[in-house]
């Protein structure tokens, strides 16, 4: 086994100390809020992570070698894991989220952004808690590795191969021709969308705090609120319409905002996964909201159309934010609703999901799969916005796809042994993984996770790290080739 344990010492350190730097807002917001218990657990945590991550940097300061593309697997595995570790020790320590087990869970569904939640009554929780909880999906939905790649040159350290190993999507393009420009160009239009929502949510008559955990939500595409009601607690039209449009800039390959400043707006109607990115959306709200209309239940036109459109976004995008319950609605809308859970959004976006662009690239598989039969001579390679794409991308996309619905199974069989229903099993694994926050049955938008047995937690906290992971990049790191020396 190749691995530069040095240096990947040395970068798990930096990232600790990222993390403990991260929770001092919240310790903030404990301390203005008088949470003295909660302010403790967060200067502990924060100490003891800033010393063991100093100490771990220090200690190999002098043994920094150039990261392999094995090296960014470990990495980023081990420490999306220690993240969620250090994540759950405030809920844990405070005692907010008296489990172990819970704390972790929590922790993980922030720093993966997917939102599922095992809180029962979350207005009952220190707003300290609350407010490190929504963070971490800020934090997450970037990615922490961003953050290093972004710092590690100037400390001596290489980042260009650990792009390969996570990303926002399945690929994160070099929009500068720096790795590190790159990461700092993605944070600052990252940074910029944070601020413009926190300002209209402001000007909705949010106050700053709910702006804040709301905006950590959307731009993050995580979906953690601090009332039980989720957004439907603020019933104002101009807030769900104003989380509605962030969810859906959110969801968007974030490359192409940087060049459209430079190429302007064209380059988002050249790109193929963005026009069916919204022609899913277009379409998924035409189909509900019309059968609403004519179900004759009731529904209201106006109300109906900003809910609608505010669930179908959600959900596409992976954020999980609610503000009805869908599972009331007829059950072909809810079928559209589990459909569009399996796609989520756009590839380098802070969606999570199967990505949008392998779907095209499927069902391209499938048309061509079609004409290779009508004209077995034929030689047709599938094309996204006008590039041909290599056998390579097309068998990891295909492996990827096989992949995804085996741990659907799988994870679905080993959920089950918790004596779950059907429905409950099979959505909670489809959300998890698929990063997303609510599903159906027990874990529908109005419930939570809190009756699972802890094996079941452990297993949905796996899946969701895995579907933040892109799955590859996890489960490379189990294969005995991995661990193999002479590989």
């Amino acid at each position: 086994m190749n691995l530069n344990f040095g240096s990947i010492l040395r970068i798990v350190g930096i990232v600790m100390t990222i993390i403990s730097i991260a929770m001092i807002p919240s310790l903030a917001v404990s301390l203005i809020y008088g949470e003295t218990a909660v302010a403790e657990a967060f200067a502990i945590t924060i100490f003891i992570t800033i010393i063991v991550g100093a100490f771990f940097a220090k200690l190999t300061k002098y043994r920094l070698q150039d990261l392999k593309v094995r090296d960014g697997f470990f990495i980023v595995t081990t420490y999306w894991f220690i993240s969620a570790f250090i994540g759950a020790i405030p809920f844990f320590i405070s005692g907010a989220i008296p489990s172990p087990m819970d704390a972790f869970f929590e922790s993980c569904s922030g720093f993966s952004t997917t939102g599922a939640s095992i809180l029962t009554d979350i207005e009952s929780l220190p707003k300290g808690i609350l407010f490190w909880r929504s963070f971490t999906h800020w934090i997450g939905g970037i990615g922490i590795l961003l953050f290093a790649i972004a710092v590690m040159p100037s400390l001596g350290i290489s980042g260009q191969n650990l792009e390969v190993s996570e990303t926002p999507g399945p690929m994160l393009d070099k929009v500068t021709p720096k790795m590190t420009d790159t990461a700092k160009t993605l944070l600052t239009i990252y940074s910029i969308l944070t601020v413009i929502e926190a300002v209209l949510l402001l000007l909705g008559g949010m106050n700053l705090y709910d702006a804040l955990i709301h905006t950590f939500g959307t731009v993050g595409t995580g979906g953690f609120s601090n009332y039980n009601a989720s957004v439907g607690y603020f019933d104002s039209t101009y807030i769900k319409v104003v989380i509605t449009v962030f969810m859906i800039i959110c969801g968007i390959n974030f490359n192409l905002f940087f060049l459209s400043v430079k190429k302007g707006p064209s380059v988002f109607w050249k790109d193929s996964e963005f026009k069916y990115y919204i022609l899913i959306l277009l379409f998924a709200f035409a189909f509900i909201f019309g059968f609403l209309m004519i179900s004759g239940e009731g529904y209201t036109a106006g109300d109906t159309a900003t809910d609608v459109a505010f669930q179908t976004a959600s959900i596409l995008t992976t954020t999980g934010y609610a503000t009805c319950d869908c599972e009331k609605w007829p059950q072909v809308c809810q079928v559209m609703i589990l459909m569009l859970m399996f796609i989520g959004g756009c590839s380098s976006s802070t969606a999570g999901g199967i990505k949008v662009i392998r779907i095209i690239v499927v069902l391209k598989l499938v048309a061509r799969g079609f004409q290779t039969r009508l004209h077995p001579n034929a030689i047709r390679t599938p094309k996204v916005s006008g590039k041909a794409l290599t056998s390579d991308s097309v068998s990891l996309i295909a492996s990827h796809m096989f992949l995804y619905i085996l741990l659907l199974f799988v994870g679905t069989f080993l959920v089950s042994f918790g004596n779950a229903d059907l429905t409950t099993c099979l959505t909670s694994v489809i959300t998890c993984l698929g990063n997303i926050g609510p599903g159906f049955g027990a874990v529908g938008p109005s419930d939570n996770f809190a009756f699972m047995t802890d094996f079941s937690k452990l297993v949905l906290s796996f899946l969701m790290i895995a579907g933040r992971l892109e799955l590859y990049t996890l489960f490379i790191f189990l294969t005995p080739q991995f661990w193999h020396p002479d590989r």
